[in-house]
Formats: structure tokens, sequence, C-alpha cells
């Protein structure tokens, strides 16, 4: 298209008249998305503000992205109702991008960290909690793996109210399992009566260790799984619940339902996992009732593993054992899962939480003052 206005030099340093600059920003051709020609770094996404779910999916850990102007001659300050903007980062790092951290409880008696990652999969359907609360004067070590199916969505709720709903329990402390079971069974209440019509399939299994005292107490739904290491032995503490799982079969049998093979074992050819958070079509049959184990915190429990399917998949219980036991840094620990699953070709999302119990370590780097704590 013939500009109407002057040449413009290429000369960075060279400025147009106003009047001139606003004729030839009206009538230059608006850029469009089918050239061919252009280099890869100079491809162009529309406008967030016209496509905003672009941004609402990106993980808690990742930085924003930054935006860059692609048409020439474009002024700092410059606000063009038909610029287009470039994402950086978002399409390639975002996916694979995995996140990290960990800390103290205030007390100085276990540390904890927590690794997880899309892996090969382009969203993420794995949440994680960690907390450490100070409940009537007690403190209290929570830590979660939900594993999301059908969606984020009830994976994401169970993160967001499992803990807190237990914390306000009246019997946490005194009767600890019936407290954890009952809110299980109510939180995943809660979560059925928030779901829609589209949210009817979603489910998340959880993985929880809640650490009272001395007491150790491990519930799961589904097969996310808890691994400890007792006087350096491999130890499960939870089961997976999978259909094919002969009483799990003859209760969802005994409730009207029924379990093929589709790939694999599956409630109704469809769920792949017998207890779940949501499932709301299932629910009948797909119970959220947790098995709750108790384990004694003494000087033979070395540490705890909360991980998701995408590694036990792929990592037996003696080999993720094995690998914890000499990284004494939690968050380390569980980067070495991560980095060990995703290269042994794990196909699903990761996520892995090591909690290790300090007091009974005796070769342990001098214990974190309260300023460190966290």
């Amino acid at each position: 298209m013939t500009m109407t206005s002057p040449p413009i030099s290429s000369s960075p340093t060279t400025r147009c008249s106003s009047e001139e600059e606003e004729k030839r920003r009206t009538t230059r051709p608006k850029p469009t998305m089918g050239a061919r020609g252009r280099r890869a770094s100079e491809l162009c996404v529309p406008r967030i503000d016209r496509h905003p779910c672009r941004l609402l999916h990106l993980p808690l850990h990742l930085p924003p992205p930054s935006f860059a102007c692609m048409h020439e001659g474009a002024e700092e300050e410059e606000e063009d109702d038909d610029c287009e903007v470039r994402l950086m980062g978002l399409a390639g790092e975002a996916a694979g991008s995995p996140g990290s951290g960990g800390g103290f409880s205030a007390n100085g008696k276990f540390s904890y960290g927590y690794a997880n990652s899309p892996g090969k999969r382009s969203s993420m359907e794995d949440f994680y909690d960690t907390r450490i609360d100070g409940v009537d004067g007690e403190t209290v070590g929570l830590f979660g793996v939900f594993d999301g199916h059908g969606g984020a969505r009830a994976a994401e709720f169970v993160k967001q109210n499992l803990f807190t709903n237990l914390i306000k329990h009246p019997k946490l402390f005194s009767d600890t399992k019936s407290a954890i079971a009952e809110t299980y069974t109510s939180t995943d209440s809660e979560l059925l009566k928030a779901e829609t019509s589209h949210n009817r399939d979603a489910g998340s299994t959880a993985s929880t260790a809640i650490l009272v005292g001395d007491r150790l107490l491990v519930a799961n739904v589904g097969d996310s799984r808890a691994v400890i290491c007792r006087g350096g032995d491999a130890i499960a503490v939870s089961r997976d619940h999978k259909p094919d799982q002969s009483d799990e079969r003859q209760r969802i049998e005994d409730a009207g339902g029924f379990v093929m093979w589709a790939g694999t074992w599956r409630v109704g050819g469809v769920l792949a996992v017998s207890r779940a958070f949501g499932d709301k079509l299932l629910k009948q049959y797909v119970v959220a009732d947790p098995e709750i184990k108790e384990e004694v915190v003494d000087s033979s429990l070395e540490f705890l593993i909360l991980a998701s399917d995408g590694l036990w998949d792929v990592v037996t219980n003696e080999e993720a054992v094995a690998m914890v036991k000499p990284i004494l840094d939690s968050e380390q620990a569980a980067k070495k899962l991560l980095q060990e699953a995703s290269q042994r070709g794990s196909a699903d999302n990761i996520t892995c939480l090591v909690v290790r119990f300090l007091e009974q370590e005796n070769h342990l780097p001098e214990r974190p003052t309260n300023d460190q704590a966290s």
C-alpha cells in the first residue's frame, strides 16, 4: 500500500512532525496474522484485552509475560487500539516450567519441600498445599497433593477448602481420625453443591498428611500415594484406590455400579480410580471416604513422600526412598524426584512433596533460628 505521507528515514534518530506522524499512523496498513514470511520471533498474537483467557491459566509460580508492540515506528508512549502484542515465554516456558519451594516448622521439628510440573501435559491439574498452623497453642503441619481429572476445578477446590475446614473441626485434637474423615466427606459435599452442569465429570484425588504432636496421620482418596522411610525401609502408608481391587469392586457393584476394562479397569467404563472428590455423575459409586493410617513420629521415622501418580507410574516406592535419603534439603529432594520422573518419561502432571523429620537426624546442619523458620 502506498503511503500518503513523505518517506520516513530508517534512522532511529529521525522524527516526524506531529501532523506527519498522525497521517502515517492513520494510513498505514493494519498488521495481520497471515505474514508467513516473518521470522518466528516476530509472530504476534492478538491483544490480551481481547483474549483474557491467555493470562488466566498461567501457573502461579511463573512471572507475568512481557509485552511488545509489533508495528514499526511505534512511540513508547503511543497507545494504538490496532496494535498487536506478543506474549514472551507463554507458549514454551509456561507449559513445562517446574515450580518448587519449601520451609521449616517454627519449632524446628520438620522441614518440607515441594516440586511440581505439568510434565508432558498441556494443562496442569495437580495442586498441592503446605501449611504450618498454630491451633490452640499447638503446631499443626498439613501437607497435601491433589490430582485432578476432568479439569483442574475439583483439585483446586479441595486445595482451597480441605485444610481450612479441618483446622476448624472441634475434634481435631481429641479425635483426629474422625475429624479427618468427617472433613473429607463434608468438603466433598461442598464441592458437589458448587459444581455446575459443566463440571459434573470433574474430580480429584487427595493424599494428605497431618502432623499433630508426635503423631503423623495419613489420609488418602484415589491413586496419589504416601510413602515413609522408617529405619531405612520404604513403607507405603496409603493404598491406591483402583476399581479392580476386590473390595473396591464389590463396594461399587453393591451400590449398583459396574467395573469394566477400557484400556484399564474403570468405574462405569469411565473413571480409573474408585474413590475421589467430586465426580458428581458417578458419586453413588466413587466415594470420598478416606483410608487413614497413623504413624508415631519417633527416632526411626526419617521422612515422608507425598506424590501424584505422575511420579509413581514410573518410580517405585523403594526407588523414591533411595533417591530422597541422601538429600537433606527437602526441596532439593522433591526436585530430584520430579527430575527423575521426567527423565523416565512420565506422561502425566508430576507433583512431589517431601517432609523430613529433623529431630531424629544426627547429621543435619544446624537447626534454623526462628528468623529463618517459616
